[in-house]
């Protein structure tokens, strides 16, 4: 069985920006809840309580970020690569629990509203936007490249998106009374976080799950191989990533012909530049076969 790595450049997330993401929105929650408190706001504290979720979400991401740093051991093969899925899976979770409890909130306040003090909820709102707009900035170049730092992301970008709705109406109830305005906001938030909350934890689950790629057509990357000159046929196939930015190749092989070992690896160098080419795939793990009695199917249960 011959396994190799083929390591493409790729974006180094910066762990440091979730750090000082934490300490903005733990100044930003605290504030929130005092002045929904004195406000009487919903959305000023349906916006604390998310801010919350985001502290908690980021401080995950943190210990994740760090754990898969770590580097494998004898009991650890892999290390813990997958721990920012995790991470990842566990924010995607929590974006959905803070989201119905604030639509049985919601829906409670709607029919019993209370009055609501508009001055201060607009510039708590305002305070939200700068810092959760401070701290979107600071993780969305890592969050283009990491599920992780894009769950992390999508925390803070929800709850900058919250405020501004609070903001608004915060305006809106200042200048015309309009207080139901606060339980209708309130809903729109919770059902974007819902949607959001949803696609990451559907992405998330798949990596756990083992899922092959949703980019990959394992058919091609069989096509692709069979071609290449010793090759008989590639078959048995798993296809997965191990994290974002390993994606793992695992296969039996059947050689035209009975060659050496020094040989193979000539072959598999050939297989390896393909693969990496085409399909992005930077790990492969290839059994080598000559005429061997075993299922010749693309995918076998295992």
């Amino acid at each position: 069985m011959s396994h190799n790595h083929n390591h493409i450049h790729k974006h180094q997330v910066q762990g440091k920006n979730l750090m000082y993401s934490i300490l903005l929105n733990v100044v930003i929650t605290v504030a929130q809840v005092v002045g929904g408190i004195l406000s009487g706001s919903l959305a000023l504290i349906s916006d604390a309580l998310h801010n919350f979720s985001d502290v908690l979400s980021l401080i995950i991401s943190y210990v994740a970020h760090k754990l898969s740093r770590r580097e494998a051991s004898f009991e650890q093969t892999f290390g813990l690569k997958r721990a920012e899925l995790i991470a990842a899976f566990v924010n995607a979770l929590s974006l959905i629990v803070v989201a119905i409890y604030l639509i049985y909130e919601a829906i409670g306040r709607f029919f019993h509203p209370h009055e609501i003090q508009p001055g201060l909820v607009i510039w708590l709102a305002a305070l939200g936007i700068l810092v959760n707009g401070f701290s979107v900035l600071l993780l969305k170049k890592d969050a283009d490249h990491n599920l992780n730092m894009k769950s992390a992301y999508l925390h803070l970008l929800t709850d900058m998106l919250a405020s501004v709705a609070v903001l608004v109406g915060g305006i809106l109830m200042y200048y015309y009374q309009i207080y139901w305005i606060d339980s209708i906001l309130t809903l729109i938030i919770a059902i974007y976080l819902i949607v959001v909350g949803a696609d990451l934890l559907i992405k998330a689950t798949k990596m756990l799950m083992l899922f092959t790629p949703e980019e990959i057509n394992i058919k091609e990357i069989v096509e692709a191989v069979n071609q290449i000159q010793g090759v008989k046929l590639l078959h048995h196939v798993h296809v997965w990533h191990l994290n974002e930015e390993e994606l793992h190749l695992e296969a039996h092989l059947d050689c035209s012909e009975d060659i050496k070992l020094s040989e193979f690896n000539d072959l598999l160098h050939k297989i390896e530049s393909v693969l990496l080419e085409k399909f992005q795939i930077n790990h492969v793990n290839i059994q080598p076969e000559f005429q061997k009695e075993d299922p010749k199917e693309i995918i076998v249960q295992d």
